[in-house]
């Protein structure tokens, strides 16, 4: 007899009671087959302690991940002839680590000191070109800090405007920026707009996050991919 694929997940546990955790839920989904004799508890203790082996080398020793860390762990199997049998290539495994309390600690009294200008000052994005459309306008990454949070779209008009077509930024909070108009005051595209950068949250219209990605991922692809040119090396032929 072959049971089809069975998937069994761990759930959020910390680190240290995953072997437990993986225990009861493989004896728990197959209660059935062991109330009827199709299974045996000790192969399956046994197949479960091979597992957890498995699991204490990836988490413990490779991870280094401490007992307090939350794991969940997601692996199919199959019960064949009275064995239980893991499908070891869908074994996956995400961890998240713990912080202390007193980083915790530290990062909200940091946070909270700092509070009023984090609420309502002018998020510091940087703006980074990434191309042009094949209508002319400008692409600009936006970035915070060293991640990519959102695109630009820029429209030049004239000596002394640029247009900004759209804006779509993912964090720190969803938004949407689109038709707003840029003084150049002599200044190039790129600083003027980084001059003005305060205009991404004061003129947002605040949108989902899924809003927010779906048309900054649009507006990422607008960009031209880049025209390489291939060096052909000649060889003399003797």
């Amino acid at each position: 007899m072959v049971m089809k694929l069975a998937r069994l997940s761990s759930g959020l546990v910390i680190a240290g009671a995953y072997a437990d955790k993986i225990r009861r839920t493989a004896f728990a989904q197959l209660r059935d087959l062991l109330k009827e004799g199709s299974l045996k508890s000790e192969e399956v203790a046994q197949a479960i302690a091979q597992l957890n082996r498995l699991l204490y080398n990836i988490l413990v020793e490779g991870l280094k991940l401490d007992k307090g860390d939350v794991v969940r762990i997601v692996v199919e199997y199959e019960v064949d002839s009275g064995k239980l049998n893991w499908k070891l290539e869908t074994l996956k495994i995400e961890a998240f680590k713990r912080v202390s309390e007193e980083i915790v600690k530290r990062a909200v009294e940091s946070g909270l000191s700092r509070a009023e200008s984090l609420m309502t000052g002018i998020v510091e994005y940087t703006l980074e070109k990434l191309g042009e459309t094949e209508d002319g306008d400008i692409v600009l990454a936006v970035k915070l800090g060293n991640r990519e949070v959102g695109t630009l779209v820029v429209t030049p008009i004239n000596e002394e405007f640029v247009f900004i077509k759209k804006a779509a930024i993912v964090e720190p909070s969803p938004l949407i920026v689109e038709k707003q108009k840029i003084p150049l005051e002599g200044k190039a595209i790129e600083e003027a707009l980084r001059g003005n950068i305060g205009i991404l949250t004061t003129a947002a219209r605040y949108v989902t996050d899924e809003e927010a990605r779906r048309l900054y991922e649009a507006l990422k692809r607008k960009v031209i991919p880049t025209a390489t040119v291939e060096r052909i090396e000649e060889f003399e032929m003797f």
